[in-house]
C-alpha cells in the first residue's frame, strides 16, 4: 500500500494548542502543569502541538490571557496551523468570543472538552441522556456566541420573506433558546424516571452489603473490578473509558459475598452539570456501605487527585460513608530509577514514597490489579470492615424452614447450632441489615439475644 493511501486511512487529529493561566508561585513545575489537559485532549482526539503557560495573579476578564499573550497565541496559531485552542479553565462566553476574535480559531474550555469526551464514550441510552442534558445546560448561556452569525429574520415579501415570516420576526437565537429549554425539560423528566428506577434498584439490594469503587479517572477501578469479579469491564489506558455502572457479586471467602459496583471516574474541576446529570449513575456510591477509593499510587499528582475525589464525594453527600483507600499500580511505584535491566531495589525514592503514603493514609491496602498482587489483602480488609458493623445474635427458627436457614447461612457466620423440639437455635455473627431483613420476611424467626460483635 502506498504512503498516500496509508495517510488517507489514518484518522486526522485536530491540531491543538493548550493554554493555562497560573498564579506565580515558588516551585511551580511549568513543564507538567498541562499534563492532564494534554491527556484529556488526546482522549478527545486532538493532536497536542504546543503548550503555553502564562503566569498571572488573576485571569484577564476580557479574554482569559492578557492582550499581549493573546496576540502571541495568534502568531502561534498561524505559524503551526493550529485548529483549536484548549484552555485549562472554564471561560465565560465573552472570554471565548473575545479570544476567538484575536486568534482567529476555535477556543474550547475545560468543561466543554470533558463534555465532548463523555459524549464520545456514552454507550447506553442512560449515559447519552445524561451527557446530552449536561451539554445543553452548559451550552444554553453560550448560545449568543454560537449564533452570532445569524441575523434577525426579515419580515415582508422577498427572498428572505414569505408565508410564516411576515410580522415582527424573531431572532434565530430566541428560537434556539426555546428549543433548548424544551429539550432540557424533556431530558430532566426522563432522567428523573431513571433516578427513580435506580433508587428502586439500590433499595432492592438493601439486604446485601454493598461496596462501591470510586476514584480519579484512569486510576484502575475497572482493572480492580475485573481482578476481583471477572466482570469483563472495558479497560483502556485513557480518561473516562467507563461511564456506566456495573454491579457484580464479589466472593470474599468463607461464604461471605458482597455486591461490588464500579462507577464513572472523577477529575479535578469536573463540570457541575455532569455531576448533576450523573446523579443517577452515582447513586451506587451514595448508598454504598463501603467505598473503595482506588488511587493511582504511581501518579506524580497523587495527593491532588485524591483531594479532587474527596471533594466530589462531599458534593454527593458521601462524606460520612466508611471508606478504604486502595493504592493501585504498586508495581509501577516499586520501579526504581536504575538503568533498564538492573535489579529493582526497594530502597531510595520508591521506598520513601511508599512510606509517606502509608503514614498519610493508615487505613489502606496496596495492590496491583494488573498483576493480581495484594487482592487477598484487600478481601481481608473488606471483611474486617464488614465485621466492625456486625452483631452477634442468638436466634430460633423452625428446623424445617430450609429457605430461612439457607438465607442465614449464606449471610452470616454460624458460631453454633443446636436442634431442639423441631426448632434450631443458631448463634451467629451477622450484619444487622441481614438480620432485620430475615425478621421482616419470616415471622417464625425469633431473636433471643443480640449484642455487639464478640459478645457471643
Amino acid at each position: 500500500m502506498s504512503e498516500l493511501k496509508r495517510e488517507e486511512l489514518t484518522v486526522r487529529r485536530e491540531r491543538a494548542l493548550l493554554v493555562d493561566v497560573v498564579r506565580p508561585e515558588p516551585g511551580l513545575d511549568e513543564e507538567h502543569v498541562l499534563d492532564e489537559l494534554a491527556s484529556l485532549a488526546r482522549t478527545a482526539g486532538a493532536a497536542v502541538v504546543l503548550r503555553v503557560v502564562q503566569k498571572r495573579t488573576a485571569v484577564d476578564p476580557s479574554c482569559y490571557v492578557g492582550r499581549g499573550k493573546a496576540e502571541e497565541l495568534a502568531r502561534l496559531v498561524k505559524a503551526h496551523r493550529i485548529e483549536c485552542i484548549i484552555c485549562d479553565s472554564d471561560l465565560t462566553p465573552a472570554q471565548i468570543r473575545n479570544l476567538e476574535r484575536v486568534v482567529e480559531c476555535k477556543v474550547v474550555d475545560r468543561s466543554e472538552l470533558i463534555l465532548d469526551i463523555f459524549a464520545a464514550h456514552a454507550r447506553t441510552n442512560e449515559a447519552r441522556l445524561q451527557v446530552e442534558l449536561a451539554q445543553l445546560e452548559y451550552t444554553y448561556p453560550r448560545l449568543t456566541r454560537m449564533w452570532s452569525h445569524l441575523s434577525r429574520l426579515e419580515s415582508g415579501l422577498g427572498p428572505a420573506g414569505g408565508i410564516g415570516t411576515r410580522g415582527p420576526g424573531e431572532q434565530q437565537l430566541e428560537v434556539d433558546r426555546r428549543l433548548v429549554r424544551r429539550r432540557v425539560t424533556d431530558l430532566r423528566r426522563r432522567i428523573r424516571a431513571i433516578e427513580r428506577r435506580k433508587a428502586q434498584e439500590v433499595a432492592d439490594r438493601s439486604d446485601h452489603y454493598t461496596v462501591c469503587l470510586v476514584g480519579y479517572t484512569n486510576a484502575g477501578k475497572s482493572s480492580v473490578m475485573n481482578a476481583l469479579t471477572d466482570a469483563g469491564v472495558k479497560v483502556e489506558d485513557q480518561l473516562f473509558a467507563t461511564l456506566d455502572t456495573r454491579t457484580r457479586a464479589w466472593d470474599l471467602g468463607d461464604h461471605e459475598h458482597v455486591l461490588l459496583s464500579d462507577t464513572v471516574g472523577f477529575v479535578k474541576d469536573i463540570p457541575h452539570h455532569l455531576i448533576t446529570s450523573f446523579r443517577a449513575t452515582l447513586e451506587e456510591a451514595r448508598q454504598a456501605d463501603l467505598l473503595l477509593h482506588v488511587v493511582d499510587a504511581s501518579h506524580p499528582e497523587v495527593s491532588p487527585q485524591m483531594d479532587a475525589v474527596l471533594e466530589v464525594l462531599r458534593g454527593l453527600g458521601c462524606e460520612g460513608t466508611p471508606a478504604l483507600t486502595v493504592f493501585n499500580k504498586m508495581d509501577l511505584v516499586l520501579r526504581d530509577e536504575a538503568p533498564e535491566g538492573a535489579e529493582v531495589s526497594e530502597g531510595g525514592r520508591a521506598e520513601a514514597e511508599l512510606l509517606m503514603l502509608r503514614q498519610k493514609f493508615p487505613e489502606h491496602v496496596c495492590v496491583s490489579a494488573l498483576r493480581g498482587e495484594g487482592l487477598d489483602g484487600l478481601r481481608l480488609a473488606v471483611r474486617e470492615r464488614m465485621e466492625r458493623g456486625m452483631v452477634d445474635a442468638r436466634v430460633r427458627a423452625p428446623a424445617g424452614d430450609g429457605r430461612l436457614i439457607s438465607y442465614l447461612t449464606e449471610r452470616s457466620r454460624i458460631l453454633s447450632r443446636t436442634y431442639r423440639d423441631a426448632k434450631v437455635e443458631l448463634t451467629l455473627r451477622i450484619w444487622p441489615r441481614y438480620l432485620d431483613s430475615a425478621r421482616r420476611g419470616n415471622r417464625g424467626l425469633e431473636v433471643l439475644e443480640q449484642g455487639p460483635s464478640g459478645s457471643a
